[in-house]
């Protein structure tokens, strides 16, 4: 057994730290006795008070956005497009509303399960290469939104996986267009060369 990363890992204030430091944890769910896991490998951080491309900004509380407003160490699922179940995880601390969009994952266990999730017959990037593909693989759905991540369906793990500054790539965000200045904050962190990124 691994440790799950505990609050205080999430309770922190910066939260483009913490996205930096997700990279090579691992990120499980078990459903219906199936466990299904992933080293993150691609992550986004979200601020809700400075950041147009959070959906908090300028710290406005709506329906959609009330688990951001939560304790840290959650998730937040939403659907984007009217399809994709995105998983993000709540920092900060409760009426602060940060979080990080896991993007990508490289699968560990389950394998199988994932593949099959995802309608693929093989193993191979494209099962979890993406922030809707990986919630499909691992199961996760928008009634996982709320989900305390030191519990037993979805959390994350810390495999004793570092890398260090330079194998980690900082770039503008995915699909932020709409946030102008804010969308060329180089505040998505990847794997260098990994084959599991989001294309």
């Amino acid at each position: 057994m691994y440790p799950k990363l505990p609050r205080t890992f999430y309770e922190r204030d910066d939260v483009v730290q913490i996205s930096k430091e997700l990279i090579g944890k691992v990120l499980c769910t078990k459903f219906d006795g199936n466990l299904t896991t992933g080293m993150i490998v691609e992550t986004e951080a979200y601020n809700g008070r400075t950041d147009r491309a959070c959906h908090a900004y300028p710290n406005v509380k709506t329906p959609r956005t009330e688990t951001l407003y939560g304790p840290p160490g959650f998730s937040y699922v939403y659907l984007c497009y009217g399809i994709h179940h995105l998983f993000n995880i709540v920092t900060n601390r409760e009426e602060l509303a940060d979080a990080i969009l896991v993007r990508a994952i490289e699968p560990k266990e389950g394998i199988e399960e994932m593949a099959e999730r995802r309608g693929q017959e093989s193993p191979s990037p494209i099962i979890t290469n993406g922030p809707g593909k990986l919630s499909q693989a691992l199961g996760i759905t928008t009634s996982n939104d709320k989900t305390d991540l030191l519990g037993d369906e979805v959390w994350l793990e810390d495999r004793g996986v570092n890398f260090g500054g330079k194998e980690i790539e900082a770039s503008p965000r995915i699909g932020v267009d709409y946030a102008g200045e804010d969308a060329q904050l180089p505040w998505r962190f990847t794997i260098k060369n990994s084959e599991w990124v989001s294309r």
